[in-house]
């Protein structure tokens, strides 16, 4: 009985959490399943139910007027019917909304009990919130109650709500940041497992790891020595393009080869010296991933259009995923960028430049974030490097958001035309025929993006304001129903970030091999490819799965 007196249920919070679960329901830039769009309702509804009994709790806190039980019960219908009619309306077009994506990503329908599964689990989610919520009144009621006889009420309310939000911030920092360190630690206990190589040392001697080669094999690690060990060989390139081809060169320096960014930068560019990097005719320096993956998509097709004289380096900087890496090692990957570009450009400026590679940047998301930072223009205007390929940058990148602010006033947010295109360009699956034709100046910044990414596109602001993408007419990969909604939007988005690579190919944040293609066609202009060639190549690719671009 103690218990069930102190359960407080508040069905006005209840009809603000209903709201905020009806809005969820509307489309976002990914599609979600009946499971993820249940238990993202069932946050929201707890969301929705805590700010309303945080404004009661503030109304009360002001001892200001209530109702009484009639007139409130009456208020109570007067906002309930029409919030339970639109979450049953909401409810009744979920399926439509989703399939609205679905159909031009080319996934299936979801089925017809897609309402009724995200019901169940949503209900199931907000009930667990609630129970929290519950023992957490019912310690603030404890603390506050004994304060009430040595303070006044006011006062000992107060002080009772900061010793409450003591308490769990320490459990929150003892529970839930240290269940993310133990995470990291588990990340790095697999990582040492990276030293027993499941593959033997490669014996071609112009490879990193081999008998020859000044980087450790086993200290690679297993991304470092996968991405070496693969990609097309000169007789493979050869085979397709019917003219001779020389090896690609791959330099990969892991984590564990040198005990600094700095010292790990030196031992690439000795690297590159020992196998004549400088010597071929495109350089590409490169930034992994978190985790020190590369996406193969990005340099086998790059070593396909230069006929394989291509010298590509690549250091790694954590072995975090993303997501951590841009929590627990934010700078890590900054240091190492901004490390190997003055390493390697130091030495490339020093050469002929008519005897020394074209320099290029590339990354993919954390990557390209990364690659962003190394970029200074300062440093190199009066020889600068020939350009850059950005894949899917994240959101905080600054020289992209710099980039996107300029861009022309007819132009979209999502596809920004900046003046005159002859620095930077920006593309998506589709827009590449627009500015083929249009000349470039000295340098070639090119961002690769989709509109339905939201790992570009996600904005913390958006909590509070719609995004400028979304005051746009949509993207052709975008749903005509997506509407912005204060707090449920960023959620939403922040969602979508975090399955942004479970669509097909081509969409969110998967880019494909043909988009590639497309990027490195427009930045390094490689010799004698004609349209119908590199239609060629983007069918041997097979649109990203890489099944003739493999070996």
């Amino acid at each position: 009985m103690f218990i069930l007196k102190k359960i407080n249920f508040s069905f006005l919070s209840l009809l603000i959490g209903l709201g905020f679960f009806a809005f969820s329901l509307t489309p976002s830039l990914i599609p979600r399943d009946n499971v993820l769009q249940g238990v993202l309702g069932g946050i929201v509804i707890a969301i929705g139910y805590g700010v309303g009994r945080l404004l009661r709790a503030v109304w009360d806190y002001l001892e200001l007027p209530v109702a009484s039980d009639k007139p409130a019960r009456w208020l109570s219908y007067f906002v309930g019917l029409p919030v339970l009619g639109f979450t049953l309306w909401s409810l009744s077009n979920a399926g439509k909304w989703q399939d609205s994506i679905r159909a031009r990503m080319g996934m299936p329908e979801v089925s017809d009990t897609h309402w009724l599964s995200i019901t169940l689990i949503a209900a199931a989610v907000f009930l667990v919130f609630f129970l929290i919520g519950w023992a957490i009144s019912v310690l603030f009621d404890w603390l506050r109650i004994r304060l009430h006889h040595l303070l006044p009420k006011r006062v000992a309310n107060v002080l009772g709500f900061s010793l409450l939000v003591i308490v769990l911030l320490s459990l929150g920092n003892k529970y839930v940041v240290g269940t993310a360190f133990k995470l990291a630690d588990e990340t790095y206990s697999k990582a040492a497992l990276f030293f027993d190589a499941d593959t033997p040392p490669p014996t071609d001697a112009l490879k990193s790891g081999s008998a020859a080669s000044l980087i450790g094999w086993g200290a690679m690690g297993q991304r470092g020595r996968d991405y070496v060990d693969s990609g097309p060989t000169a007789a493979s390139i050869s085979a397709f393009t019917g003219s001779s081809a020389k090896e690609p060169l791959r330099i990969y320096v892991g984590l564990e080869n040198a005990e600094s960014a700095e010292e790990r930068a030196q031992l690439a560019v000795a690297e590159m010296k020992r196998v004549g990097a400088f010597d071929r005719k495109v350089l590409v320096i490169a930034m992994p991933t978190g985790t020190g993956w590369l996406d193969p998509s990005g340099f086998q097709t790059l070593e396909y259009l230069h006929h394989g004289d291509v010298a590509t380096v690549a250091v790694q900087y954590s072995y975090l995923s993303s997501p951590l890496t841009l929590v627990f090692e934010t700078q890590t990957g900054r240091d190492q960028a901004i490390a190997l570009m003055d390493a390697v450009y130091g030495y490339w400026a020093g050469l002929s430049p008519a005897h020394r590679p074209r320099l290029y940047l590339h990354g993919l998301s954390l990557g390209s974030w990364s690659s962003m930072a190394s970029l200074d223009l300062a440093q190199m205007i009066g020889d600068p490097i020939q350009g850059a390929l950005w894949v899917g940058p994240p959101f905080p990148s600054e020289l992209w958001r710099r980039a996107t602010s300029r861009r022309n006033v007819d132009s979209p947010y999502v596809l920004p035309v900046v003046g005159e295109e002859k620095l930077v360009r920006f593309a998506n699956q589709t827009s590449m025929a627009k500015s083929v034709d249009k000349p470039w100046g000295p340098m070639r910044i090119f961002y690769l993006q989709h509109a339905s990414d939201a790992i570009v596109f996600y904005e913390p602001e958006a909590a509070w304001r719609r995004p400028a993408w979304m005051r746009e007419p949509v993207a052709f990969d975008v749903s005509p129903y997506l509407r912005w909604v204060p707090i449920v939007t960023m959620l939403q988005l922040a969602v979508d970030m975090a399955i942004a690579t479970a669509v097909p190919m081509g969409f969110g944040h998967n880019y494909s091999a043909d988009n590639y293609i497309d990027g490195w066609v427009a930045v390094t202009e490689p010799d004698g490819w004609t349209p119908e060639t590199i239609a060629r190549l983007k069918a041997y690719c097979n649109l990203g799965d890489l099944a003739g671009c493999k070996n």
